[in-house]
C-alpha cells in the first residue's frame, strides 16, 4: 500500500509540476503548422476551385450543411471575394507564425480558426490528412507547445535575463494583440456570427479569459499562490491534451489495421497492388510499377502494413520496439508520399507520430539543426549568450511569453 501511494505522489507530482513532452510538443506545432502552410502554398492558385464562393461546391451548399452540422467557418459569414482572399492569407500567416513560434497561445488558436474555416467550407477536399489535421489543430490549443524551438522561447529567456539583471520586461505587442483580437470576437459574437457552432466560440472566450486572468494575477502576484495554482492548472491541461493526442494517433492506426484485417484483399496479400495502378495514386507509374512487378514484395508490404499499424499501440510498453516500429511507420507514410502521391496525408501522420518520438533523439536533432545554422550564419554575425533564467517566471501582461510558454490558463499567445 506504501508504495502504490509513493508511486502515486510521484506520478501526481510529475503530472503538476511541469509540462511533460517539450520537445514532443514542439515538434508536433512544427509539423502540423508545415504541413498546412505548404498545403495552401501548394493549392494557392486552385484555392478558388477548392474554397472560394464560385467553387463546385457552392456557398449555397456550403451554408446549408453548416446549417445542419453546426460547424464553425468564418467563411460563410460573408460570400465576398474579398473576405475570402482575407481569410486564405491570415491562414498562411496564422501557420508562418505557428510554425515560428511567435506569440504561440494566440497563434494556436488563430491556426485552428483558420484550418477549421478552410476545411469546414469545403468537407468534401483533401484526403485523411485533413481529418487529422482538424482534430489535432484544436488539440494544440491546450497544448504549451513554445516552450523550446520557438521564437516565444527565446523571448522568454531575454526576459529572463532581464529580470537578473534587476529589470522589469515589458511586452507591448501582446496587450495590444490580446485586446484587438478580444473586440473582433465580441463583435462577431454581438453580430450572431458564432451562434451555429457552441464548442469553438466557447473555447475562444475560455483562452481570451484566461490570459486576463494569468495577466491579473501576474500584476498582483508573481509568485504567490494564485500563480502556482495557474501553472499547475495550465501543466494538467498540457499533460491531459498530450495524453489525447497520444490516444489519437494510437486509434487511427488500430481501427486502420483492424479494418484492414477484415478486407479479402487485405487477407490475401494482394491490396497493395490497387492502389498502385490506379491513375489518380500514380505520380510515377515507372516506379509504381517497379513495386508491382514482383508478387512476393506486393505481399510482404500488405501483410507488413497491417501488421505495423495492429501492433503499434501494443508496443509502446516497450519503448525499444516501439522505436523500431515507429521509423518502420514514418518510411512507409514517406513511400506513401511518394510513390501515391500524397504528400500532406504523409506529412500529417508523420507529424502525428512525432509525439513518440524519444527525447533524447529530438534534442540531437535539435543540435544538429542549431550546427547547421550556425555553420550558414555569415561570420561576424553577433549572437546574444542566454543568461540562466530565473527560479520562477515573474508574471506579466496576459499574452507575455514565461520560460515555459503555453498552456491554459498559460502566459503566452
Amino acid at each position: 500500500m506504501n508504495r502504490f501511494s509513493s508511486a502515486l505522489s510521484r506520478a501526481t507530482a510529475r503530472v503538476t509540476d511541469s509540462a511533460l513532452g517539450p520537445h514532443q510538443t514542439a515538434v508536433i506545432r512544427i509539423g502540423f503548422s508545415l504541413t498546412w502552410l505548404l498545403f495552401l502554398l501548394r493549392e494557392f492558385p486552385h484555392r478558388q476551385e477548392l474554397y472560394g464562393p464560385d467553387g463546385p461546391w457552392s456557398w449555397d451548399l456550403a451554408d446549408q450543411l453548416v446549417a445542419t452540422n453546426g460547424a464553425f467557418t468564418p467563411l460563410l459569414w460573408s460570400d465576398g471575394q474579398v473576405w475570402f482572399e482575407a481569410v486564405y492569407a491570415l491562414a498562411v500567416l496564422w501557420s508562418l507564425l505557428l510554425l515560428l513560434g511567435w506569440r504561440t497561445r494566440t497563434m494556436s488558436v488563430l491556426f485552428m480558426v483558420g484550418v477549421l474555416a478552410l476545411q469546414n467550407r469545403s468537407v468534401f477536399m483533401g484526403d485523411g490528412g485533413d481529418n487529422v489535421l482538424h482534430l489535432m489543430s484544436i488539440y494544440l490549443v491546450f497544448t504549451r507547445c513554445g516552450q523550446v524551438w520557438s521564437l516565444d522561447a527565446r523571448r522568454a529567456r531575454r526576459a529572463a535575463g532581464a529580470r537578473a539583471r534587476g529589470e522589469r520586461p515589458r511586452d507591448r505587442v501582446g496587450p495590444v494583440l490580446w485586446g484587438v483580437l478580444g473586440l473582433l470576437l465580441l463583435l462577431a459574437t454581438l453580430a450572431g456570427r458564432t451562434d451555429g457552432d457552441r464548442f469553438i466560440p466557447l473555447l475562444l472566450w475560455t483562452v481570451w479569459l484566461a490570459q486576463a486572468l494569468w495577466w491579473l494575477v501576474g500584476r498582483g502576484a508573481r509568485t504567490g499562490q494564485p500563480r502556482i495554482l495557474l501553472d499547475v492548472v495550465t501543466n494538467i491541461v498540457h499533460n491531459g491534451a498530450l495524453l489525447v493526442i497520444m490516444a489519437e494517433a494510437c486509434l487511427i492506426y488500430a481501427t486502420a489495421g483492424w479494418y484492414k484485417v477484415q478486407g479479402s484483399r487485405w487477407q490475401d496479400g494482394t491490396a497493395v497492388h490497387y492502389p498502385l495502378h490506379l491513375e489518380y495514386f500514380s505520380p510515377w507509374p515507372a516506379l509504381a510499377d517497379l513495386l508491382s512487378a514482383s508478387g512476393t514484395m506486393v505481399m510482404l508490404m500488405t501483410y507488413g502494413t497491417v501488421v505495423v499499424q495492429v501492433a503499434f499501440p501494443f508496443t509502446l510498453f516497450n519503448r525499444r520496439v516501439k522505436n523500431v516500429l515507429l521509423a518502420f511507420m514514418i518510411m512507409e507514410h514517406a513511400v506513401i508520399a511518394v510513390v501515391l502521391g500524397l504528400p500532406f496525408f504523409s506529412l500529417a501522420m508523420i507529424a502525428a507520430d512525432a509525439v513518440f518520438l524519444p527525447t533524447a533523439f529530438l534534442r540531437r536533432l535539435g543540435s544538429l539543426a542549431a550546427r547547421a545554422c550556425g555553420r550558414l550564419r555569415p561570420r561576424g554575425t553577433w549572437i546574444p549568450r542566454p543568461r540562466p533564467p530565473a527560479d520562477r517566471p515573474a508574471g506579466g501582461d496576459p499574452v507575455e511569453a514565461a520560460p515555459a510558454p503555453g498552456g491554459v490558463p498559460g502566459p503566452r499567445t
